[in-house]
Order: C-alpha cells, then structure tokens, then sequence
C-alpha cells in the first residue's frame, strides 16, 4: 500500500477523489488525534499519528473485506470530517498563514468541571464541588459519601430505611458528576442534568429513578427489581446493562443508546403506548408522537462526551452547539437565523478552552465565531 502524506489524502476528500481505504485511514486518524485528547499537536505527534493509524489500518484490512466503521456512513460523512482535522492542521502547521484568527475575539472560557449539587430528602443542599472528601451525611439508615475521586457513593447501614426518601442530584451547565446508587448502579450526568432516586432499592419492587438531561448507566444485576429511568413520557427498564439516555428538554427527541446488555424501551400515558426492545449497538429515537424508531449506529457518538470530546456526525449548527453551550455554560447567539441549519461533521476535544475548539469549528463550518464575555456570536463569512 503506498503511504501517501494524511494531509495529501485529507485534500482530496471533498473533491470525492480518495480510496476507501483512504477514507477509512482519514477517519482513524482523527480517531488517534481525538484520543490525545488535546486540539493542539506537535509536528512528531502527528508523523507518529499518520503511522499508528496506517498500522492499524493495514492490521484491520488483510484478512476482511468488512468496512471499518468508527462512524456511520462514512463515505457521506468524511468530507465534512476532512475540514475538521484540515482545520487543525492548518493552524497548527502552516505558520506562514496561520496567524490568529480574526474571527475570534480571544477570551478564554475553560471547559466544564467535576460539580453537582446534592439534594437531600430533607431539603439539605450540599454543593459537592466545595465539599471536602469523605462522609457528606448519615440519616435515615444510608451513609453518603464523596470519594477522592469525585464520586458519590451510597451505603445502607441501618434498617430504618425509608424507600419514599427522595434525593436529587443535579449538575449545572458546564459540570458533570458520577454517583454510585445505593444498589450498586454507576450513574454519570453529563452538563445540566437532574436524576431523582429513592435513597434505598431495598422494600421497592422496582428501582425506579426520574431523569432530565444526559445520563450514562451502568446497571447492577438484579433479575428480581427491574431498574427503571423515567424521562418524561418514556421509560427505559433494564436489569443489569450500560446504556446512554439523551432527553434534554430543548431537544427535539429523547434518546436512548445501548451498549451492552438489552433494554425495552416503552411510551406511558399516552393513548397509544409503544414498547420496543433494543440489543446493543441500537439507537431509539422517541418525539412524542410517532412511536419508538430504532436504528444501528455507532455507540461511540452517543457517549463521546464521557470519554472527552464531541462528535458532530451531520449535525447542525444549531444542536452542535447545544452541546457546546451546556459545557462551556455560554450563550449562544446567531446572528443570521438560517445558519442554526448548516450542517457539518467532525469531532474535538472538550477538554480545550474555548478559543482552540472555536478556532476549528469555524474553519469546519465555515463561519466567524467569536467570545464575548460569557456568550458565543456566529456570524457568516
């Protein structure tokens, strides 16, 4: 296979005039970058890059005809991708050129944080961003605890347990927390989201938990007490998986991902109800009318925010920086209505400040962006 230069193959993907395997080594490549988890690379890490992914590539191909697939439609997607990584390459590499932007006003935002505030069935708030490690409270049977490492965990110590006790947890924009339930169930909220849940599993037949936001779940194994997340006018029931639910109230749909195990997703109080079952890989979308659709799609879209960057797969401007907004806490602002309709793809980091992911965002979307105090303003070029 001849080794052509990433940068060579990346000009030539709008035009359409790649390979498959070029294409398929384009997206890799980003992949590699996207797992430094950082938008800026030097000059050594982008040659060891370029030859990592031609050995994984190779690796991949010899002894399958089967198409690699880190995203879905890759063919339809990649070009868009391409002014993404282009983007980066350019400005990091081309320093003839590549002077900084005019287009963006420089005035750093730092990206989200470690942070939530816990609500006690009591009425008891503790910010658990300003609270120090070790045991938060201890009422009713259950001991909440803050490990060292930014989670909440919840341990049943007595028997005087009391399974209408409500606690909530809930982030802002631009914080995300992990907490361990007290049935042993991993929960991790992404940026302005809610979860309300008994603060005991033990005398209820379901374990049954309220969601508004982003959640991700890993469920602990209990055939006896299905677990059950409400959201709205849905619910997903599993006994012992991991999957991924987006229901953001300014979305237009709620979905569900799953990555291991099996789920049923299903409509309640509605005239006509809907239960769907979804094996891994499987996407539901719900709207609120129309029932359960379900598709395959790449289940590293669906939780790209847990592992440090986003991934924009022929989104529009408009919900690409939804998700932008939620973590940076920004206000978005469009200058000209119809671009909220642009669509572009790509991926990057959320772990830069803002300035370097706008820096390739505008390039990708072909817009001007810039900071002013806590708001984003995008304009056309």
């Amino acid at each position: 296979m001849e080794k052509k230069d990433i940068k060579d193959i990346l000009e030539q993907l709008p035009a359409g005039s790649h390979n498959e395997r070029e294409g398929r080594m384009a997206k890799l490549w980003l992949f590699q970058l996207n797992n430094k988890k950082r938008a800026v690379v030097s000059e050594s890490e982008l040659d060891s890059s370029k030859s990592e992914v031609w050995q994984r590539l190779e690796a991949r191909l010899v002894s399958s005809s089967r198409s690699v697939k880190l995203w879905p439609r890759i063919v339809a997607v990649v070009a868009a991708v391409a002014l993404v990584v282009l983007g980066v390459y350019f400005f990091n590499y081309n320093r003839k050129t590549a002077n900084q932007p005019a287009d963006i006003i420089v005035q750093d935002i730092t990206p989200g944080k470690v942070g939530a505030t816990l609500t006690l069935a009591s009425g008891k708030q503790i910010r658990l961003t300003d609270a120090a490690n070790g045991e938060l409270a201890n009422e009713a049977g259950i001991s909440i605890t803050k490990t060292a490492d930014g989670q909440l965990v919840y341990e049943i110590r007595g028997s005087d347990t009391h399974p209408n006790s409500i606690n909530t947890l809930s982030t802002a924009k631009g914080e995300t927390y992990q907490v361990r339930l007290p049935d042993g169930t991993m929960v991790e909220l992404n940026a302005a989201s809610k979860i309300k849940y008994p603060t005991s599993f033990a005398k209820l037949k379901n374990r049954s938990i309220t969601l508004s936001g982003e959640a991700y779940f890993q469920v602990a194994k209990d055939k006896k007490h299905p677990f059950i997340v409400t959201i709205g006018k849905q619910e997903v029931t599993a006994l012992g998986t991991q999957f991924n639910i987006k229901a953001y109230d300014d979305d237009a749909s709620i979905k569900t991902t799953l990555l291991e195990g099996s789920v049923k997703v299903s409509t309640i109080g509605n005239r006509n109800s809907y239960d769907r079952t979804l094996m891994p890989g499987q996407q539901a979308t719900y709207s609120g009318s129309g029932g359960i659709s379900i598709k395959e799609v790449d289940t590293e879209e669906a939780v790209a925010w847990r592992n440090g960057f986003f991934i924009f797969d022929n989104e529009t401007m408009e919900t690409a920086m939804r998700k932008i907004s939620r973590w940076y806490n920004v206000e978005i602002i469009f200058e000209q209505q119809e671009l909220k309709k642009e669509v572009f793809g790509g991926s990057v980091s959320r772990s830069e400040n803002i300035t370097a992911l706008l820096r390739v965002l505008s390039k990708a979307a072909n817009v001007n962006m810039k900071v002013e105090e806590k708001s984003i303003i995008i304009s056309r070029k």
